[in-house]
Formats: structure tokens, C-alpha cells, sequence
């Protein structure tokens, strides 16, 4: 199945729950991308209204300490102080971010429940028939973005994406991914796809053992977040990021078009969504804080000590992105 380009802006968080994708990197939003792709955080005007009048709870998908995690506590720090109540993150780990994904869509659609998603709030229906559908949510806002890479051992003789797509072509290489259903499993099968390259896909507990797979010979090749790259520097050599644009901290890393002339992006990314059905000066309001907290100094330093990017698409712009997304995964991984 020949794949066009993977998403406008790029998709996809490190690993299945974008744990690692809090160590991928940073710049502003007008800095990443042209604003035709990614749009700008301008604060959208809110009509009169009373809304909030009470605690906001947050949840999320994941453990404590990992991106999904530090992405969401950054964003209602700065929401507090805009919206003048309590954002109060919760954690709610299970299913690969399913568990969290539907009980956010089963609550009353008031603007008191939101939630942080991340890739798998399109990839969840397919690969584990969960009942996760973007027509479940309305989706208020796109956060964040990790770009992915791909990785061999330092020591290898493959120097090049060129390279490992070449020898791919005359023998199966087994690429390691942070587990089965991942966005980096899905970015693996789609450079081969696109390559006709024979790449093995290879599932571990997480991108850091991943990586470290890769580092040590254990597997060929390795597809992650940069942040699990980027923290065993010196063991790996990374080929190659998954992206529109060189990241700013590996300037010399080339493109996968640069490298081999396909159009592939795969990353992680995070937003904020809510039940579907919110009123309209709710939405409203939530809408124009998240845009404001997103272009705040804090947040945007934040993330750049966290090595991702700040991409920002407001409501419409990330339901349309969304929606695209669970088509390319239905597609992909169906």
C-alpha cells in the first residue's frame, strides 16, 4: 500500500503512552513549522460566560514522570492561571491509554472533565477495538509533537538510511519498537512499505530497551523517539528523523525525504480533548486558554528542556488532523 505523506505537520510520542516523548526536542510555535501547517497559538475570543465555576480535572493516560504526564502537568499549570480555577491532573494508566480515553468520553460534556491525548486516540479503535473514536470527543487542541527517528549501533556498518534500505532489500533487518501496536511499530511498517526495504518489526517494553536493543546488535536497527535516541548517545547512530524539518538539535541529521526521497513523518504528539457535545462558550473558553497557555514562557521552555516541539493546531485544524490520523492507522495497522 503505497503511503502519501504520513500527516501535514507530522504525526504521532514516543512509544505507545508518548512516556519517552517528553526527551524528543524544541522551538517556538512560529519557529516549527509554517503557519498554513501548524497554525498559531493566537488566544481565540471567548464569548460572555460563566464558565468555569469550579475545579477542572485532567486526566491522563499514563503513569507519573513520563511525557504524557509531564506535557499535561506543564499545560494546567499554566490553565490555572488563565481560567482562575484549579486544573488538577489525575493519572489513570490501563489499556495502552484506552481505559483513561473512554471513561473521559463517558462523563457529562461540561468542561469540568478533559484529558490528554496522545497518538493512540487514533490508532486505539483499530489496534485493540476500544471504544476510542474522534466522533467520542471534541477535540480542543494540539499541545506538542515529537518528532521520531531511526537508529543503528554506533559501530555499525550501516552509515546511512540509504544503507539499511538497501541492505533491507536483500535480507529481512529486525528493527526494534517500544511494543506491538505502537506508533513506532507503525512508522517501522510503513518505511517498509514505502521502501519495499524488508524490515522486521520487533516489540520491546518501552523505546528506551528499544534503543538499547539497537545499541548493542541485539536488533539491526532501531525506530523511537529522540529522546531514547538522544539518551544513549554515543551508542547509537541516529540516521535519520521522521519529520518535515532537521531537528534543531541534530542539525546534521538529515531528513528521511533528504535521505532517501520519501515523504514519511511519524511522531508523537499530545492535545487536549473533552466529552463531545460541549456547549459552545465552553468550548470556547477552553479552546482560547489552551492557545494561551501554549505560547506562554513557561511552557514553551518546558518543552524545550524536554526536547519536543511546540506544535500547535487549534480545535478544528486538530479534529481534522485527528481524523486523518485514524483513517492513516485504520489503513495501516487494520
Amino acid at each position: 500500500m503505497p503511503l502519501s505523506r504520513i500527516t501535514r505537520a507530522a504525526i504521532g510520542l514516543a512509544a505507545v503512552a508518548l512516556t519517552a516523548t517528553a526527551l524528543s526536542a524544541c522551538t517556538k510555535v512560529e519557529d516549527t513549522a509554517p503557519p498554513a501547517e501548524t497554525g498559531e497559538a493566537e488566544a481565540t475570543t471567548a464569548p460572555e460566560t460563566t464558565f468555569p465555576e469550579k475545579d477542572i480535572r485532567l486526566i491522563i493516560q499514563a503513569n507519573p514522570g513520563g511525557g504524557s504526564d509531564l506535557s499535561s502537568r506543564a499545560l494546567a499549570t499554566e490553565l490555572e492561571s488563565i481560567l482562575g480555577v484549579s486544573v488538577i491532573p489525575e493519572n489513570m494508566p490501563g489499556a495502552a491509554g484506552a481505559l483513561a480515553m473512554e471513561y473521559v468520553g463517558s462523563q457529562p460534556a461540561d468542561g469540568y472533565t478533559i484529558g490528554f491525548a496522545p497518538v493512540e486516540i487514533a490508532m486505539l479503535n483499530t489496534t485493540q477495538g476500544a471504544n476510542v473514536l474522534p466522533e467520542n470527543y471534541d477535540l480542543l487542541g494540539q499541545i506538542m509533537l515529537a518528532p521520531g527517528v531511526i537508529s543503528v549501533a554506533a559501530n555499525s556498518d550501516i552509515q546511512t538510511l540509504e544503507d539499511l534500505v538497501e541492505k533491507g532489500k536483500s535480507g529481512s533487518i529486525s528493527v526494534a519498537n517500544s511494543g506491538a501496536g505502537s506508533i513506532w511499530e507503525a512508522a517501522t511498517l510503513a518505511l517498509a512499505d514505502t521502501t519495499g526495504a524488508q524490515l522486521a518489526p520487533v516489540a520491546y517494553e518501552g523505546g528506551a530497551p528499544a534503543v538499547a536493543a539497537a545499541a548493542s546488535g541485539e536488533a539491526g536497527a532501531a525506530v523511537s523517539g529522540l529522546g531514547e535516541a538522544l539518551a544513549q548517545e554515543g551508542a547509537v547512530r541516529i540516521l535519520a528523523v521522521m519529520y518535515s524539518e532537521r531537528h534543531p538539535d541534530l542539525p546534521d541529521v538529515p531528513t528521511v525525504e533528504e535521505a532517501i526521497g520519501e515523504d514519511l513523518e511519524f511522531a508523537g504528539w499530545g492535545g487536549i480533548y473533552a466529552p463531545a457535545g460541549l456547549p459552545e462558550d465552553v468550548k470556547a473558553v477552553l479552546e482560547s486558554a489552551i492557545a494561551e497557555a501554549v505560547e506562554s514562557d513557561t511552557y514553551q521552555e518546558f518543552q524545550k528542556n524536554a526536547k519536543n516541539l511546540v506544535v500547535y493546531r487549534d480545535s478544528a485544524e486538530f479534529t481534522e488532523f485527528v481524523d486523518e490520523q485514524f483513517i492513516l492507522f485504520k489503513d495501516l495497522l487494520g
